[in-house]
């Protein structure tokens, strides 16, 4: 197999869903390798496993990609294409579709092929088109999402010597996107994190929306990026908006923009929950950006606040993992000073993959006995028998403290996929 990293954890999805009778459909931000996962790691691994070269058709509509196909695009040239090699009903075809959103009606043709009984269909999409709720419809409820995201701190890691220390200075200054791991210095690194957000990103968002107020999408693209791990709703973005880039923008027109930027892959929100009512908050979210190196590229590296960071990486981390993840509240009635008073504490996440679940804090320090009671208060306030998590900024065996709850440090959580268990 090919020296390079391997980006298991998608592969293995690719491998469990193969010949399902579903399309494939590897989402995500662009340029965070779902190309390479698709075209290049899943077809090592057929070819490896015996399928011949010839019967793996992959056509590229990527335009920055030098060997795109764009004079496919025309979807009956594509049809043309696509059936003139799929030529023996005896042979099973792998068919590896990169961007299929830029062919117009590429429903109908993905549709057709996974209609036959001897292709397997995938594609790749890096826009609204392939949002979660919109591919059993598209596909007719026979798509399957892979979402792929940049490296994981463990496949940064991947084949490099220095210390995880430094390692995760580089990664929590720079991030994972895949194309970074090309380029030498800071300078480089950062202008290739600035250049995705200026000439990719935000550039795709108004060119696909018809967006007009480009100053307004950029001014929330900043708010978004300053205010990872901090309790948001439209109305406060758009007064942050107002006071800090002194634009005025209406609560509609946030919350439209909202949707853009997460819809691209870009952010995500996580609800705010009632752990002891068992409901949700209707309007307050956090948003956590899909790698902290564009995030910190977006505020031209100025606001390296290291808490907040780890909270977005663990929260990225634990979403590759296959968790769905919100924000907990505790409601408190306590008294002081003899009067009965009214307390919200937070759980940094709730994790749940419909079988486990667990309430987990992001604690960056916590040699303060101050610091760590404030931790640990609200898994204290909680009453329930899930498993209670710490997870700190430091390199530390993982141990089992007087509450019950599991302290553990962050490189221990990063490198073990099943140390939650």
């Amino acid at each position: 197999m090919a020296g390079y990293i391997q980006r298991d954890v998608y592969l293995q999805q690719l491998i469990d869903s193969r010949l399902n009778g579903f399309a494939k459909v590897v989402t995500g931000p662009r340029r965070c390798g779902k190309s390479w996962l698709l075209t290049r790691i899943y077809k090592d691994y057929l070819i490896a496993d015996g399928v011949p070269e010839e019967d793996i058709i992959v056509v590229s509509f990527d335009l920055d990609d030098e060997n795109n196909q764009s004079e496919l695009a025309d979807r009956e040239k594509l049809k043309a294409y696509l059936y003139s090699r799929i030529t023996d009903p005896k042979r099973i075809y792998y068919v590896m579709l990169d961007e299929i959103q830029e062919v117009d009606g590429f429903e109908k043709i993905v549709n057709g092929l996974r209609n036959k009984d001897n292709v397997d269909v995938y594609v790749t999409g890096s826009n609204a088109k392939f949002l979660s709720k919109e591919i059993s419809t598209i596909f007719r409820d026979r798509g399957q999402e892979i979402r792929c995201n940049p490296l994981s701190f463990k496949e940064y890691c991947t084949g490099r010597t220095e210390s995880l220390r430094t390692l995760y200075g580089e990664y929590y200054t720079y991030g994972g996107m895949p194309g970074l791991l090309t380029l030498k210095t800071p300078i480089q690194k950062a202008k290739y994190l600035q250049d995705l957000w200026n000439t990719t990103y935000l550039t795709d968002i108004k060119e696909r929306y018809h967006i007009e107020k480009d100053a307004a999408l950029e001014a929330l693209a900043d708010v978004l990026c300053s205010s990872v791990g901090s309790l948001s709703n439209p109305t406060k973005i758009a007064n942050s908006i107002k006071s800090i880039k002194n634009l005025k923008i209406d609560e509609e027109t946030v919350k439209l923009y909202l949707d853009y930027i997460c819809d691209s892959f870009l952010f995500e929100g996580s609800r705010r929950y009632d752990i002891k009512g068992k409901d949700y908050y209707k309007s307050f979210k956090k948003y956590y950006c899909v790698d902290p190196g564009l995030r910190n590229a977006r505020l031209n590296f100025r606001q390296q606040e290291e808490g907040h960071i780890m909270e977005n990486i663990i929260y990225n981390e634990l979403r590759n993992r296959g968790y769905l993840v919100d924000v907990g509240m505790v409601d408190s009635r306590e008294m002081k000073d003899g009067k009965s008073e009214y307390k919200q504490y937070e759980v940094d996440f709730i994790a749940t993959n419909g079988i486990d679940k667990y309430y987990i804090q992001s604690a960056f320090n916590m040699i303060a006995e101050e610091k760590r009671e404030q931790e640990l208060k609200s898994l204290k306030k909680i009453g329930d028998s899930f498993q209670k998590i710490v997870i700190q900024g430091d390199d530390i065996v993982t141990y089992t403290n007087e509450d019950g709850f599991t302290i553990m440090g962050l490189y221990q959580f990063l490198f073990n996929n099943d140390i939650l268990k």
